[in-house]
């Protein structure tokens, strides 16, 4: 005799731990199985790229910080690139490259954090996402010695940096990319043979080569699924074709093809941030601009490859002071698209080890 059954709803956040910040899935569920699911947006409401108007290209640096919160420089970076295009500027050569250190510091700091907390979202309470914590702390470290700031930096300026780096800053540079390989390794050696962990990541949440593509994915997120693209190779900016790096890819797409991709971009920032240091030059770190600054009425499209994807700012000039319109192209929004065509099928078990896996701030999700 078959059994008549229901299907019932489920809200998931806007409060549970593993959301990564204030977001809600409304899931339909048969059993343990999801039938269907409604991102739910809309708690986090900052409005920010309509404040952007109301203030002047400087001061609109600020609220880049607070869009992903846990990559502020290369929100700084991204926005900079972007009025400096619009006003035809160019940053000094030392301002580029102290640009790039800090953007792949920061890089390294986000793809901790992203591990840490799926290992988190897997059921691994705290003690790896410590260890994650452990090596972020020293990253804040030297971010403090450069601008006195741990979260939100306002470091980068149109047409440079605000100010130049400490003497004692490269030494301890130094030191911690010395060290970071061998931490980095020490978590292979816990995860990447971890029953547990290949059994809840491998061949779970797959998102095709095709779909991640037609969904506009980017980041770890594009490459998991074995796409080959990365801004700083595919449209270079700053000084980054001086370096040389490799883009890691994905076979399947799945969590574990994610999270592998990750670590491997951890130790190719090592890879650029060594290069950077050994190129340094000397010179200024603010190219002369004006004190009031009018770009010329146009538009212009500024993007870099930001931790967790393609950031960009679109902004919009009627030669004032203020941008006629910003609009900001956030990897983590984009990237959420598919999370439908991920999770519909699967025990909620691993709703959120997938919904995990794409990495998301909700600061720069909401519009």
């Amino acid at each position: 005799m078959a059994l008549k059954t229901e299907t019932f709803i489920l809200n998931a956040g806007p409060q549970h731990p593993s959301t990564h910040g204030v977001f809600r899935m409304r899931l339909t569920l048969d059993g343990e199985v999801i039938q269907d699911v409604e991102p739910v947006f809309g708690y986090l409401h900052r409005g920010i790229e309509k404040l952007a108007e109301g203030l002047t290209y400087p001061q609109d640096i600020v609220f880049t910080d607070r869009l992903d919160y846990l990559a502020s420089m290369t929100n700084n970076q991204a926005y900079v690139v972007a009025v400096e295009k619009l006003a035809g500027i160019q940053a000094p050569e030392r301002a580029e490259y102290l640009r790039v250190i800090m953007a792949e510091l920061m890089r390294i700091s986000s793809h901790l954090m992203a591990v840490g907390f799926l290992l988190n979202d897997l059921g691994a309470f705290l003690t790896p996402l410590l260890y994650m914590y452990r090596e972020r702390e020293k990253i804040l470290d030297l971010f403090d010695m450069v601008c006195g700031q741990r979260l939100t930096y306002n470091y980068m300026r149109i047409g440079g940096v605000s100010q130049d780096i400490p003497e004692e800053f490269i030494p301890a540079l130094k030191k911690y990319i010395d060290s970071l390989p061998g931490f980095i390794n020490e978590y292979e050696q816990l995860l990447a043979t971890n029953e547990i962990v290949l059994i809840r990541t491998k061949n779970v949440g797959i998102l095709t080569k095709e779909s991640a593509i037609n969904y506009s994915a980017a980041g770890p997120v594009l490459r998991g699924s074995g796409v080959k693209w990365d801004i700083r190779k595919a449209d270079p900016y700053s000084v980054y074709e001086r370096f040389k790096f490799e883009v890691p890819v994905g076979s399947v797409g799945d969590i574990y093809d994610r999270y592998r991709v990750r670590i491997e971009e951890m130790h190719q920032s090592i890879a650029i941030i060594r290069q950077a240091m050994e190129q340094l030059p000397q010179g200024e770190i603010q190219a002369k601009i004006p004190k009031v600054l009018r770009p010329p009425k146009g538009e212009a499209y500024g993007h870099i490859e930001g931790p967790k994807g393609e950031l960009g700012f679109y902004l919009v000039s009627d030669g004032s002071t203020n941008p006629y319109r910003l609009h900001v192209r956030p990897p983590s929004l984009i990237n959420l698209t598919a999370l439908k065509e991920l999770l519909v099928g699967v025990k909620i078990a691993d709703a959120m080890a997938i919904f995990g896996s794409i990495d998301i701030c909700v600061g720069e999700v909401d519009r």
